[in-house]
Parts: structure tokens; C-alpha cells; sequence
């Protein structure tokens, strides 16, 4: 792919993201006219505004999978781990704001499940491990972990990623941690 070509696509999928966290309803011409490209240009590489959801939604997917192989869930210490995912997630969560929950394709379900099911796997590992503490209800660590992240994220620009990852990492292991 030529740059220029590569950097329409990047503006188009992030502008698109950002427009459609907002407004579901977006269409492809509002996406183009933000992002500084002809609707053409932009109805050549996407021919309905599903597959530019769907674009947007795969480059999300993309970005939390990296973020999780970073991160090392499995080999790093646990507040370290934990550490590099939340900064990395509240990254990918601020340039990619859509809600990948709301995908009803089933390949693209199927990800966020394995990538949900390595966060359940990563807080048992942590209650093993004395961080957090055992009897929690199933998932509880997780989805605290998820909206922690979400908060620092989308409710707290202000926070760098790696203060709101500071401030995930303190409250999950003061909130939930063995005592």
C-alpha cells in the first residue's frame, strides 16, 4: 500500500471510530469530510458504512490483541503486567473509542472472548499469586479491571496513560487485593 494511501485509510478508520463512538448513525460521507478525504475516496476502499465499521472494529480488536502479547499476562509479575496492560488498553481505548461489545459479527465475537477469557485466566493468575484476593465472585476482577481502564480512558483525559495505569493498578490491587 503506498504511504499516502496508508495514511487515508489510518485517518478514515480513526475518524471513523471516533464519529461513530459518538454517533452510531455516522455516515460515510461525515467520516470522509472529518477526516479531509472526497467520499469517494473513502466509498472506494469501503462500499458500505458496515465495512467501515467493521474496519474500525477489526483495528480496535488488533490493537487490544497486541496490547495483551505485551503485556504478558503469563510471564510478567503481576502489578507489572497488570501495569502495561492497563496503559496500553487506555491507549488503544483513546484512539480507537468504539465499544467492541456491540459486534455482532461472529469471528469478531469470538476474539473479544478469547481476549476477555485471558483476563479471567491473568486475575486467577493474580489471586494464585496473592495480589488479588480468593472468594470474589466469577469475572469480578475482570470487569472491574475492564471499567477501571474505561474510566482512565474516556472520563479522565486529563491522566497520561501511564498516570491512569497507575491509578487502575492501585485501585484494583487496594480495592480487590489480599490482605
Amino acid at each position: 500500500m503506498r504511504a499516502d494511501a496508508a495514511r487515508n485509510l489510518d485517518a478514515v478508520l480513526q475518524t471513523g471510530a471516533r464519529l461513530l463512538a459518538h454517533n452510531p448513525s455516522t455516515s460515510i460521507a461525515a467520516i470522509a469530510a472529518a477526516a479531509g478525504l472526497d467520499r469517494r475516496t473513502v466509498y472506494r476502499r469501503f462500499k458500505t458504512r458496515e465495512a467501515l465499521m467493521t474496519a474500525v472494529y477489526v483495528a480496535k480488536l488488533d490493537a487490544c490483541e497486541k496490547v495483551v502479547a505485551q503485556a504478558r499476562l503469563t510471564e510478567a509479575p503481576v502489578a507489572v503486567a497488570l501495569h502495561r496492560y492497563a496503559e496500553g488498553i487506555i491507549t488503544v481505548s483513546r484512539r480507537w473509542p468504539v465499544d467492541v461489545q456491540q459486534v455482532h459479527d461472529e469471528a469478531m465475537a469470538a476474539r473479544l472472548q478469547r481476549l476477555l477469557e485471558q483476563l479471567d485466566a491473568f486475575m486467577d493468575r493474580a489471586v494464585r499469586e496473592g495480589v488479588i484476593r480468593p472468594g470474589l465472585p466469577d469475572r469480578w476482577a475482570r470487569s472491574l479491571l475492564v471499567h477501571l481502564t474505561n474510566i482512565a480512558a474516556h472520563e479522565m483525559p486529563e491522566l497520561s496513560p501511564a498516570q491512569g495505569a497507575d491509578m487502575v493498578a492501585q485501585s484494583l490491587i487496594t480495592g480487590l487485593g489480599a490482605t
